[in-house]
């Protein structure tokens, strides 16, 4: 296992949409757990395949409660609604404001290439969404509202507290599902993720 490098915004492999991955083999096996190292060694949340520069269907997602990874998924249900900030490691120091469903049942492959269908509410929901949105050449700022904001621990304070949408047990991480520098007891570096 290994971790690679995180394409950036410019890039123009975020911005295509990715082939559905048909068989597993050890290339996948192996960027499937160089995806979970990176998303880790960045402190992230969540990443998707173009993220790492491969255009598969592919995402890794973690928020504290168990780690999944997603062939070829596909958000059959959201419904809700969640207003909070986002950000991504393809945009490193920057977040926004994004409206997103509060709860998503997502169907997809496994690692083993089985069917499953997850459900995510508040952060896991909002992880899902903007990951698949990677999958189809979607970068969260073009759903951002009122503009992109330099991550800093006092904006993210600030935002946590004046945030319309907080789920229970979400307290000591940004709606992203970056961990909250400001909170001591996060579970995540104190240095702050994104996705």
């Amino acid at each position: 296992m290994a971790t690679r490098t995180v394409r950036t915004v410019g890039d123009k492999v975020l911005l295509k949409k990715c082939r559905e991955v048909t068989e597993m083999t050890p290339r996948i096996s192996e960027l499937i757990d160089d995806m979970f190292d990176t998303m880790y060694e960045h402190y992230g949340v969540g990443l998707a395949a173009p993220q790492v520069g491969v255009l598969k269907r592919i995402i890794v997602v973690d928020v504290g409660d168990d780690p999944h990874v997603l062939i070829n998924p596909r958000i059959i249900e959201a419904d809700g609604s969640q207003t909070g900030d986002e950000g991504c490691l393809s945009l490193p120091g920057k977040f926004g404001t994004v409206t997103r469903p509060m709860h998503v049942k997502v169907e997809g492959l496994d690692r083993d290439m089985k069917p499953v269908l997850l459900e995510g509410e508040g952060l896991l929901a909002r992880d899902f969404c903007h990951e698949i949105d990677h999958l189809d050449g979607k970068i969260y700022t073009s759903l951002v509202e009122g503009g992109l904001r330099d991550a800093s621990v006092e904006n993210m304070q600030d935002d946590e507290d004046a945030a319309e949408t907080v789920p229970d047990g979400e307290h000591g991480k940004n709606t992203d599902g970056s961990a909250d520098p400001a909170s001591a007891d996060n579970g995540k570096n104190a240095d702050g993720g994104n996705e």
